[in-house]
C-alpha cells in the first residue's frame, strides 16, 4: 500500500488529573500529504505523543477530526496505520522473525506466507543471520529495526513514530536514522516521526512542524525541500536549522517558565 492521505482538523484534547484538568491540546490542524516524511517537533510536554496517539486511533478527540483517506479516524486500525515507540515492544517469547509477522498472523495471513514476507524485511536491513535470535539476543539498534520491520510488514499507508532512536546512542541514532531513510525511501509510505532531535528532523524530513509549549498548537510548519541523503553542515542546512531552533527555542523557554 503506498502512502496514506492524513487530515487533523481542529484538534483538542484535555485530560483530567489529580490536580485538576490539562488541555493537551488546542485548535490543532494539519494535512500530510501521501508518502510524506513529516516530522513534529516541540518542548517536553506539549502534547506531540497525544497527536500522534489520536492519528493511530489510541485516543479519541475531546474536539475536532482525524481523516485519514477520506475515512474518519474512530479507533486503531492496523490495516491503515503502524505505529513504532521509544520501547521496541517486541515480545520475549519470539524470535526476531515472528516479532516481524506478528501484524501479519492477527491479519489471518498464512504462516508459511507471513514468515516470508518478514524474511523478506529483515534481509535488507542487515538482520537476516539475527532471524532466530530473541530480543535478549539483540542490540538495542537491532531491537529497533526488528520493530520497525514489524510496523512496515503491515500493509498500511502510515507509519506513526514516537521518538523510536531516543533511547540509542549518538553513533546508534545517526546509523538508523540512515538506515530509516532508505526504507522509506523505498516503500513510500507517510511516515509522522516525532522526535527531540533538530538534526533528526533535518536529516530525514520532507517537512518539520513546530508545536507550540503546552495545551499545544501548530506554531509553524516548514518545508524542507533538499535532496537526500543531506549534507547536515551545508550552508543550506544551517539557514533551516537556526530557523528551526529559534522556534522551538522562544516555545521551550515558555516550557521553562510554566
Amino acid at each position: 500500500m503506498t502512502g496514506s492521505h492524513i487530515v487533523v482538523d481542529r484538534l483538542s484534547k484535555r485530560y483530567d488529573t489529580s490536580t485538576g484538568a490539562v488541555q493537551a491540546l488546542t485548535d490543532v490542524s494539519l494535512s500530510v500529504g501521501p508518502r510524506e516524511f513529516c516530522t513534529v517537533i516541540g518542548p517536553s510536554g506539549c502534547g506531540k505523543s497525544t497527536l500522534l496517539a489520536m492519528i493511530g486511533g489510541l485516543l479519541g478527540p475531546d474536539e475536532g477530526s482525524i481523516v485519514i483517506d477520506g475515512r474518519r479516524v474512530a479507533g486503531p486500525d492496523p490495516r491503515r496505520v503502524a505505529m513504532v515507540f521509544q520501547d521496541p515492544g517486541l515480545f520475549p517469547w519470539l524470535t526476531a522473525l515472528d516479532n516481524v509477522a506478528f501484524g501479519l498472523e492477527l491479519q489471518g495471513i498464512p504462516r508459511a506466507e507471513r514468515r516470508r514476507i518478514a524474511a523478506d524485511l529483515l534481509g535488507p536491513l542487515g538482520l537476516r543471520e539475527f532471524a532466530l535470535k530473541y530480543p535478549r539476543e539483540l542490540s538495542g539498534g537491532m531491537r529497533q529495526r526488528v520493530a520497525i520491520a514489524r510496523a512496515l510488514a503491515i500493509d498500511s499507508g502510515i507509519v506513526l513514530m514516537d521518538e523510536p532512536f531516543g533511547a540509542l546512542d549518538e553513533q546508534t541514532r545517526f546509523l538508523m536514522g540512515e538506515w530509516l531513510l532508505d526504507v522509506w525511501t523505498r516503500a513510500r509510505k507517510t511516515v509522522v516521526f516525532v522526535t527531540h532531535s533538530l538534526q533528526e528532523a533535518l536529516a530525514l524530513s520532507t517537512r518539520v512542524v513546530v508545536m507550540t509549549a503546552r495545551p499545544g498548537r501548530i506554531k509553524s510548519v516548514i518545508d524542507l525541500p533538499l535532496p537526500y541523503p543531506r549534507d547536515l553542515e551545508s550552508p543550506e542546512i544551517a539557514s533551516f536549522r537556526a530557523k528551526l531552533w529559534g522556534e522551538l527555542r522562544e516555545e521551550s523557554l515558555k516550557t521553562m517558565n510554566q
